[in-house]
């Protein structure tokens, strides 16, 4: 299989008042194609600014990154948020859904970029709500939604350009224990389907519902396992 995402020594710096923090110091691996993978640490492990930079939020200070072999960091503004729009689906702890908006139309936003006509947008929104079991809450808004409705709103909208990868940060974190599991689940039919599922969590009985597990500490690898299938 394909590597659909690389990293190669990628290093992360921030800078405040002349103090230098080390979010990530040399991280390097790959991803192949169709993967689960979790990446678990502690709160300042480096795991959030791994997910940025996965998901081409943020560049690295040094390293590299690539992207189904594509180098973001030689492309204009316009391609890369191109490349992160159509390769790349985000799933959010608090949702980040637009309280003006139905679920329909935040399912359907990502699209208005890309110039599709309206008839197209709704019909696909629609069907990938009535896939994550919502059909019957499309007009309905966020505030008008469960906490896992809200969820689901945003899985469909990370599903709507198809793209390759899923990338969660903590997308259970705000869920009940029945309703993080449905959400769960939902994500292992999407794997099953072929996509690349990158979850990022804190709870290690979410992680070890992936078959690989990347522990990050102190910015750094801790370890990088593969575990047997059940």
């Amino acid at each position: 299989m394909k590597e659909v995402i690389k990293l190669e020594n990628v290093k992360k710096i921030y800078y405040s008042e002349g103090v230098q923090t080390k979010a990530l110091d040399g991280i390097s691996f790959s991803i192949k194609e169709g993967e689960k993978v979790s990446i678990v640490g502690p709160s300042g492990s480096g795991k959030s600014t791994l997910m940025h930079i996965l998901g081409l939020l943020d560049k690295p200070t040094s390293g590299k990154i690539y992207i189904e072999g594509k180098d973001p960091s030689i492309l204009n503004d316009d391609e890369l948020t191109y490349l992160r729009g159509k390769k790349i689906g985000f799933v959010f702890q608090n949702f980040n859904l637009t309280p003006s908006l139905t679920a329909i139309e935040n399912v359907m936003l990502p699209l208005m970029f890309y110039n599709v006509d309206y008839k197209k947008r709704y019909e696909k929104a629609k069907s990938l709500l009535e896939k994550v079991d919502l059909g019957d809450r499309l007009d309905y808004y966020p505030s008008q939604l469960s906490g896992g409705g809200k969820q689901r709103v945003a899985i469909a909208r990370a599903l709507i350009n198809d793209p390759s990868i899923i990338l969660a940060d903590e997308p259970t974190g705000d869920l009940d224990t029945k309703t993080g599991h449905e959400v769960l689940e939902i994500f292992d039919k999407l794997n099953h389907e072929g996509k690349t599922l990158v979850i990022v969590t804190h709870d290690p009985s979410i992680a070890k519902k992936s078959p690989r597990i990347i522990g990050i500490l102190d910015g750094k690898i801790e370890f990088d396992k593969t575990q047997k299938k059940r």
